[in-house]
């Protein structure tokens, strides 16, 4: 029984840790959904959206203090670490890859969007090897949620989805 409780109350923790990613992306979602079937509903579309939507959220929320989103980026991200200015211009790029979807994409945005989260997921994987223990600050300095594996997951899903839609485009 105690394990039990103990099994509950970690998987309690973990997803009250979590929250407000999880909110972020379910409002994205639903944002994209609602909107694309406004539209007329295609599968491009909803990916343009969720994207566009995604982005937008969390380019606020480093935008809302930059310099301490690029000190907290700067513990992982192999170009931020060595570059501070990248640190500091980089929720403006997210914000430009979210306008660009939100406007319907172009191939440039796709291969912007691959680079940028193939990038960071290597230097998510890396200070996760290393044992990092900090937060992740892909939601700025508002919410703290925990560098881990999610991380890694959101990078990858983007990336992926940005080659989806690059080949989507070219073919």
């Amino acid at each position: 029984m105690k394990t039990m409780d103990k099994n509950s109350s970690k998987f309690s923790k973990n997803i009250n840790q979590y929250a407000p990613l999880i909110t972020i992306i379910g409002l994205a979602a639903l944002g994209s959904v609602a909107t694309s079937r406004y539209e007329g509903f295609s599968t491009s579309r909803l990916m343009h959206l969720f994207m566009g939507m995604f982005l937008l959220q969390f380019a606020a929320l480093k935008l809302f203090n930059v310099s301490g989103f690029a000190k907290g980026f700067a513990k992982y991200d192999l170009l931020a670490m060595r570059c501070r200015p990248y640190g500091l211009i980089y929720p403006f790029l997210e914000l430009g890859l979210a306008l660009g979807y939100l406007a319907g994409g172009a191939l440039w945005i796709y291969i912007a969007t691959f680079i940028l989260m193939s990038f960071g997921a290597i230097g998510v994987i890396r200070a996760l090897v290393t044992g990092l223990n900090t937060n992740c600050a892909c939601l700025g300095t508002t919410l703290k949620v925990p560098l881990s594996t999610v991380a890694v997951t959101e990078n990858v899903t983007m990336a992926i989805m940005s080659i989806f839609m690059y080949i989507n485009a070219i073919t």
